[in-house]
């Protein structure tokens, strides 16, 4: 288990109450299942999502279970469209989701009310209810994180995607995924034991870091690759198993850290052909989920649920290693809590 022997930054509390938080949030089930109940009635021919940073990874997530479990079409939403070049767009027959920990970037609210105005049911996801963007909602589901001190969100971040699978399971009627996601804050605290330094201790001498998944797996390794760069001050690169074949390796290098994350689904066999070819060429591979994983896990499970599991022990590795380069994972350079932009 990660030891932290010195006092404990804000970044690690938060990461450690995410389980709890959790468990809180799954017992609020009847407001996800009325907002299902609307898009259901609303029988939408698209799903718009919006959300910037760490909001977007999870946006990614949601595309995904929206596109595999309910046949959604999924889009990501360009607010410049709207804020600079002040265009709308026809939104009849759309479901805009705009995902966002402080619901105060201008982009975000603009986004918001225009897809509410030209014909959208709009959807908040958000964890403070009373912010810009939840008012220009007309549903709201809050994910209850709380009060997030470290720069760098977590607990606002897993909740988020927690509350999509809750969403997707309920709209889709899909009990077995239900089931599963009830079970998180348990598999939480059990991923929490384990202990991912010997990825995160590489770090130091790189240059760069990579993180790729596929699936399920994208939305989780940008959101990792994200905090590598925020809390180690690392560029760190993000790729679709599929994509980085197609050119992005030729700048990795035998120093360079590539974590692989690889759930158990349809995905898994092209993944571990990738991870096999990784490790002949002699790259510096950590791989989770697959049958030869360098690093510890807690057994797979269901593929969603794993998905955003493997968030906890990376988020733990990513904010030890920064404390020991004797970096303050609280208050990374050049950054703000709430970021603004239009």
């Amino acid at each position: 288990m990660i030891q932290h022997e010195r006092v404990q930054s804000a970044m690690a509390r938060e990461i450690r109450e995410i389980p709890l938080t959790t468990e809180r949030l799954l017992a609020e089930h009847d407001l996800v299942a009325t907002v299902a109940d609307r898009i259901r009635h609303a029988n939408p021919r698209v799903v718009v999502i919006s959300g910037r940073g760490s909001s977007a990874n999870a946006g990614t997530f949601l595309r995904y279970l929206f596109e595999t479990r309910a046949g959604l079409l999924v889009s990501t939403s360009a607010p410049s469209v709207v804020t600079t070049y002040r265009r709308s767009i026809d939104m009849r027959d759309a479901v805009f989701i705009v995902i966002s920990q402080s619901g105060r970037s201008p982009d975000l609210v603009t986004g918001a009310r225009s897809a509410r105005k030209s014909g959208a049911l709009t959807i908040a996801i958000v964890n403070d209810v009373t912010s810009p963007v939840a008012l220009a909602c007309e549903l709201t589901l809050p994910v209850g994180a709380g009060p997030e001190c470290a720069v760098a969100a977590t607990k606002s971040v897993v909740l988020s995607m927690v509350i999509s699978g809750q969403l997707v399971a309920s709209l889709t009627s899909d009990d077995a995924l239900s089931e599963k996601i009830k079970q998180l804050p348990q598999r939480f605290a059990h991923a929490l034991t384990c202990d991912w330094s010997a990825w995160s201790g590489s770090f130091a001498a790189a240059r760069a870091a990579f993180v790729i998944g596929r699936g399920f797996g994208l939305g989780p390794a940008r959101e990792i690759a994200l905090k590598i760069a925020e809390t180690m001050r690392l560029p760190a690169l993000s790729y679709s198993a599929a994509e980085v074949r197609h050119g992005p390796l030729a700048a990795a290098s035998a120093e360079t850290p590539l974590l692989v994350l690889r759930q158990n689904d349809g995905s898994s066999a092209m993944v571990d052909a990738l991870i096999a070819d990784l490790r002949v060429g002699k790259l510096n591979v950590f791989s989770v989920g697959d049958p030869a994983g360098t690093l510890p896990w807690i057994e797979n499970d269901d593929p969603i649920c794993d998905a955003i599991t493997m968030l906890l022990p990376a988020y733990a590795a990513i904010e030890q290693a920064a404390r020991d380069c004797g970096f303050d994972p609280d208050n990374p350079p050049n950054l703000t809590k709430i970021t603004e932009t239009l």
